[in-house]
């Protein structure tokens, strides 16, 4: 009697696995997974084997016109189906005619005084300090602050590595001075609780990519850590080993929102009005636009141009004649 094949994953599990083998973040994993539930059930459960090019337009449409989700919330659900049908569905699909767009908001960034900033500063300490001065100091989006290994803190060179940031780009930025000494004191903590995890046989983060099979070892050494680990493990959805992950974001946003308000700054200030201000105030400080544009990562210069409409000089960040009689 031969042995039965064994039965095919369902779909929804076919792009679980295929978005793991791929190394994508759990992040990804979940929005993909959730997009690909929510085309199926808008086209009444049909299999999207037997959909293509006019559903998908449909429903792109649909949440444009009906659900009026955001244009970034709309490409990331075309990016879903487009890789369900490359990955799984294993269909071409071409191009997608006729989606109402939803429409990107023209929006100028909020960004914060330098005393504004000071103030907020001044009501955080410990780790929360350490974190939201990254953001201002160094530029960095909140993930890339909380992904930070010890291996991309570069004290002597006075610069950060920030790996595999928005685009999958690698890029330097700097450590500010008045960072280092605080930085130093929290690294040392942190290397302690290491050695106490590796002390009971734990001491593993996560590896990227293909590493952790090219060096099984690596994920319990002390320059692959987190700078700023979680304060309890968690095991492996994969590998059902136990390990350490970094901080969530939304300790650093609850932090930031608290110090926002006891600070008594009325902006709509968030994680990300950090990062606004240091490029602002960078080129305040007369730094030119493509050195701005390296350190925050952005691919096209229009992208970091934004900063020239809030710059704090008045409108359109251009000097009045009348102050120069």
């Amino acid at each position: 009697m031969e042995n039965s094949a064994p039965p095919k994953p369902k779909l929804l599990d076919q792009v679980r696995q295929a978005i793991r083998t791929r190394h994508y973040s759990y992040r990804t994993e979940k929005a993909y997974v959730h997009w690909t539930k929510r085309f199926i059930f808008f086209h009444n459960k049909r299999h999207p084997a037997d959909m293509g090019e006019a559903e998908i337009g449909r429903f792109l449409s649909s949440l444009a016109t009906d659900s009026h989700v955001s244009a970034s919330t709309q490409n990331q659900a075309l990016n879903a189906l487009l890789f369900l049908y490359r990955e799984i569905v294993k269909k071409d699909i071409g191009y997608v005619d006729g989606v109402v767009r939803a429409k990107r908001p023209h929006r100028l960034p909020v960004v914060l005084t330098r005393q504004e900033v000071k103030s907020i500063l001044g009501c955080l300490d410990g780790s929360d300090w350490i974190m939201t001065m990254l953001l201002y100091g160094a530029g960095l989006r909140l993930m890339e602050c909380l992904r930070l290994r010890v291996k991309d803190i570069d004290s002597g060179s006075n610069q950060i590595v920030v790996r595999a940031g928005k685009g999958d780009k690698d890029r330097h930025t700097m450590l500010p001075a008045a960072i280092k000494e605080p930085l130093a004191k929290h690294l040392d903590l942190i290397k302690r609780q290491h050695q106490r995890d590796l002390e009971r046989g734990l001491g593993r983060v996560a590896l990227p990519n293909a590493l952790e099979r090219k060096y099984p070892n690596a994920g319990k050494e002390w320059g692959w850590q987190w700078v700023f680990p979680a304060t309890s493990h968690y095991t492996d959805r994969v590998t059902g080993e136990i390990r350490r992950h970094h901080l969530h974001e939304s300790v650093l946003q609850k932090a930031v929102k608290e110090a926002v308000q006891k600070a008594g700054v009325p902006k709509p200030a968030s994680p990300h009005t950090l990062r606004h201000s240091f490029a602002t105030h960078l080129l305040e400080d007369g730094y030119d636009i493509r050195t701005v544009q390296e350190l925050l990562g952005h691919r096209d210069v229009s992208t970091t141009m934004i900063y020239t409409h809030v710059l704090n000089r008045g409108g359109k960040g251009v000097f009045s004649p009348a102050d120069r009689l």
